[in-house]
């Protein structure tokens, strides 16, 4: 759902991960409810529950690894994990340096929030660095503001250094809730990319061909729409 990494030179790595004893799953930890520390340090969220699930299901042993956004294609190339499970959304642009998953969260809204009704959302809006949303406010006639992570942008609003900030919809709903009516949506919501996915080395088809089954096996007994309702409500998108 948010992300769209710009293009990066590809690293060789030899060996495919489902050879390993172990496989890593690479996630940012900021982005809640997708992924964040909780207060005992540990990785939390919707990916942390849906990836422990995977993984069980797939008979896999995982541990868990935390990236900065910005640099996590490229670190899964070059072998520091073997999946990223970092709330990705599947893009072609993407696609053509990783291979991904089935989605294991459906195509949703991204939307504009701002400090009142009234901004002029083809003003200074503010997004997170190569994201699907900074991709789509470079192209609409605003003036993008980039930020390395999700606070960041939020915080720009706050302070009046971008008049909104667009961003995936259920990363920004709870924040708009917990506002006490500072920060409000503006604008018309808006559909992009195909979902979120695993992201993987294209040589990896083994591992991908085990951790689709897993998804599928959780969309067809109906536990992973129980966990998106457990993490982002019962409006939020299932399958």
């Amino acid at each position: 759902m948010k992300k769209l990494l710009l293009a990066t030179a590809l690293i060789a790595v030899s060996g495919a991960a489902i050879a390993q004893d172990v496989v890593r799953l690479g996630t940012e930890g900021a982005y809640p409810p997708f992924n964040f520390i909780n207060d005992a340090g540990e990785i939390a969220g919707f990916e942390r529950d849906v990836g422990d699930e995977i993984c069980a299901r797939a008979a896999l042993t995982c541990e868990w690894v935390t990236n900065e956004w910005d640099s996590i294609i490229p670190n899964l190339q070059s072998g520091n994990y073997d999946v990223i499970i970092a709330g990705m959304s599947i893009t072609d642009e993407r696609d053509e340096v990783i291979d991904f998953s089935q989605n294991y969260f459906p195509p949703a809204a991204s939307a504009y929030v701002a400090l009142t009704a009234d901004a002029d959302i083809k003003g200074v809006v503010s997004a997170q660095v190569s994201t699907i949303q900074a991709g789509y406010v470079a192209e609409s006639g605003a003036t993008l503001l980039e930020f390395a992570t999700p606070d960041e942008t939020i915080a720009a609003v706050r302070n009046g250094e971008a008049v909104a900030v667009f961003a995936d919809k259920d990363f920004l709903a709870p924040i708009v809730a917990e506002s006490n009516g500072e920060l409000t949506f503006v604008g018309e919501e808006v559909q992009l990319g195909g979902g979120v996915g695993l992201g993987l080395r294209e040589s990896d088809t083994e591992l991908k061909d085990k951790l689709n089954a897993a998804i599928q096996s959780m969309k067809d007994d109906g536990s992973l729409n129980a966990l998106i309702e457990k993490h982002f409500g019962p409006e939020t998108a299932k399958f």
